[in-house]
């Protein structure tokens, strides 16, 4: 039997108990695929980063994903936890390219107020045709609210900067917080329309510092609740920008803190910065978050 160095990481915080936990695998060389959707069964959380090092000086590395049921492309908090993890066991401030399902990414670790800030560029936005009115009706029936509740005047639609989510805006906290997803028709909506993860979200927000509020569904992955998801704020930024509603200045920037998790007791938040190319319209995303190592110890495998 033999051992390999694992870790749990609370992402977009700087608490335990709070943001969104993942499992590390700092070195996952030698694993296989049916060992590392095992191990990511073990650990039961959201997502499990795998890590493989280049070998080489640049620092590149591999990072694969895995949720207790499946692979899936990148995952935002998973992607803070990795490099969290390498830069507090030897890996210093710096920038690499993390080669991943999504694609190549560039991840940024630096040091700020002596906290180690880790940005993850996202894949230029894509955006899919609004919803018509029946696939919305369906999607807002199934999360346990009224297209009544919706933001008026803005439309349900897929958004992916690297990992697609169906942005859904929604008029005040009260219709998030109470929302209460039929899971199996969640599941069947995610096979007709492609997408499998749901972020409701609104201006309403219980935190001074974030501009926004949300939640966010995958049961087609195993995901009844992630806690604070990077890959879906990233989502909502470039969905507020594409429709008006989050201002660039004259460099095309903009940014802002988006919360969740207050519904798990398990708040955080993701800063988001976007860039509007003036160019060609293109919206480029990336974001930023602080961790905590939880737990840190070996997982022993079978021979």
């Amino acid at each position: 039997m033999h051992s390999i160095d694992i870790f749990q990481v609370n992402s977009f915080t700087q608490k335990a108990f709070a943001g969104n936990p993942a499992g590390v695998v700092r070195n996952a060389r030698g694993l296989t695929d049916e060992m590392m959707q095992l191990i990511a069964r073990e650990m039961n959380l959201s997502e499990t980063a795998f890590v493989f090092p280049s070998g080489d000086c640049d620092g590149d590395v591999t990072v694969r994903f895995f949720t207790p049921s499946t692979e899936v492309p990148i995952c935002g908090h998973a992607t803070i936890a990795a490099h969290f993890v390498l830069a507090r066991t030897g890996k210093g401030p710096g920038v690499c390219t993390q080669h991943t399902g999504a694609g190549p990414l560039k991840v940024e670790t630096a040091e700020k107020d002596g906290a180690c800030q880790i940005w993850m560029h996202q894949k230029t936005a894509e955006f899919s045709p609004a919803f018509d009115t029946a696939i919305s009706e369906r999607i807002v029936a199934a999360l346990g609210i009224e297209s009544s509740e919706l933001l008026e005047g803005y439309p349900l639609q897929i958004v992916s900067t690297g990992h697609s989510k169906v942005v859904i805006p929604v008029r005040d906290r009260a219709s998030i917080v109470r929302m209460q997803p039929d899971n199996k028709e969640l599941i069947e909506i995610s096979k007709a329309i492609g997408c499998n993860g749901f972020y409701p979200w609104t201006f309403d927000s219980p935190d001074a510092g974030c501009l926004t509020h949300g939640r966010m569904f995958a049961p087609a992955i195993g995901i009844a609740e992630d806690p604070v998801t990077g890959n879906a704020s990233g989502c909502l930024g470039a969905y507020l920008i594409r429709h008006g509603l989050l201002p660039v200045d004259s460099d095309g920037l903009a940014s802002f803190y988006a919360g969740q998790g207050h519904e798990l007791n398990r708040p955080g938040r993701v800063l988001v910065e976007g860039r509007l190319s003036h160019r060609n319209d293109s919206i480029s995303i990336k974001i930023a978050g602080e961790a905590v190592i939880v737990i840190e110890g070996q997982l022993v495998l079978p021979e």
